[in-house]
């Protein structure tokens, strides 16, 4: 193994705001070796988050002493390296343009075609050692966002709050297998959510119908996953930001790479809870304890023949509220001092958290 290529990159995410913390016997160059070529890590560490040409890319890697690149061969690397999810590709204010992935979210998630038992086993060791170093970083990296149904009517909702809107606002949909499920199946400890509910968003009509590993939808079929999914007792997350989002997690304590970080690690503010908090109504609650139950949360307990809800630990999800027959449970908003900020994009979100961490967002722009 050309451990330079792989230490290199290594460092190189781990100084983006998302983070890729090193282990003590090297987990994180290991699960590397398997995701990338040594080519692949030597080109992908000197790239940008902002989106360059290659054009742009080999006039600076040359200003910069890196090498002599042909643009047409680089376009052709990198753009093979993209179609592996290993560096992102868009429109650039130049042109197609090309930038430096996080592994998380990110490089891991668009794996889901390559995953085997072996990246699985090689991911595990990673996320035991490492990963809940970087869960502990605010903001989080996801944010929970309720189906707007289970709110009281009275409440206003902004669209980045509602999981249903957020579905209606996009402009193309399509699913995709979880890699957090399938990487738990791969190691021999599988649970029984479903795995085909990882909803992927676009901007752009179209923007999936010619995809190899995303299964285009349309906007009532997205409706549709979303709902199966919220069946099925899953809570749903999205990235923490008001705008920029590309994705609808629908996640579970028992798999999660996010949510497991407070099953297993008791890392209590690993989710950006939503504004909302779950709401019993005494008159009608029964005391029947279905809802207890489709709480991953722990934030339902009965007390004196009525459930009670511990504010602290409910995220606002409503998952329990399509689980109570007696209509006794609903969403409420929460007062304005107990809403946590959302950033307002991407970028924001890796200022705030860049400078939670220590690192310098500018030395990687």
């Amino acid at each position: 193994m050309n451990n330079n290529s792989y230490e290199r990159l290594a460092k190189k995410l781990d100084a983006l705001p998302n983070g890729f913390p090193a282990t003590p016997d090297g987990a994180e160059l290991r699960l590397l070796e398997k995701i990338f070529t040594p080519e692949e890590a030597s080109l992908a560490v000197d790239l940008r988050l902002n989106m360059e040409t290659p054009e742009e890319i080999a006039d600076r890697f040359r200003d910069e002493g890196i090498g002599e690149f042909d643009p047409v061969d680089l376009k052709k690397q990198l753009k093979g390296m993209a179609k592996k999810g290993l560096i992102k590709v868009g429109m650039s204010k130049y042109g197609l343009g090309f930038g430096i992935l996080p592994f998380v979210v990110g490089i891991y998630e668009f794996q889901i075609a390559r995953m085997d038992a072996e990246m699985a086993r090689l991911f595990e060791d990673y996320y035991q050692q490492a990963f809940g170093t970087i869960l502990k970083v605010q903001p989080a990296f996801h944010r929970v966002v309720p189906i707007e149904e289970n709110i009281k009517n009275d409440m206003t909702v902004q669209p980045f709050e509602s999981a249903s809107q957020i579905v209606d606002h996009a402009k193309a949909w399509g699913v995709v297998d979880c890699i957090c499920r399938l990487q738990k199946k791969l190691i021999g400890n599988p649970c029984e959510h479903p795995l085909d509910v990882c909803m992927v968003l676009g901007n752009r009509p179209g923007m999936f119908d010619h995809s190899n590993v995303i299964k285009a939808q349309t906007r009532e079929e997205a409706h549709h996953t979303l709902h199966r999914a919220a069946e099925a007792g899953l809570v749903h997350t999205v990235s923490n930001s008001q705008e920029d989002i590309a994705y609808i997690c629908n996640c579970c304590t028992c798999s999660c790479g996010i949510l497991r970080g407070m099953a297993e690690m008791g890392i209590a503010n690993v989710v950006a809870r939503s504004p909302f908090v779950n709401q019993v109504d005494q008159d009608l609650c029964v005391g029947c304890e279905d809802c207890i139950e489709s709480c991953q949360f722990g934030a339902l307990i009965l007390v004196d023949g009525f459930m009670t809800v511990n504010e602290m630990r409910c995220v606002g999800c409503g998952v329990c509220v399509s689980f109570c027959n007696e209509g006794a449970l609903s969403l409420t908003r929460r007062s304005e001092d107990e809403i946590m900020g959302v950033p307002v994009d991407e970028r924001e979100w890796g200022v705030q958290r860049s400078k939670e961490r220590g690192v310098n967002i500018e030395e990687v722009l």
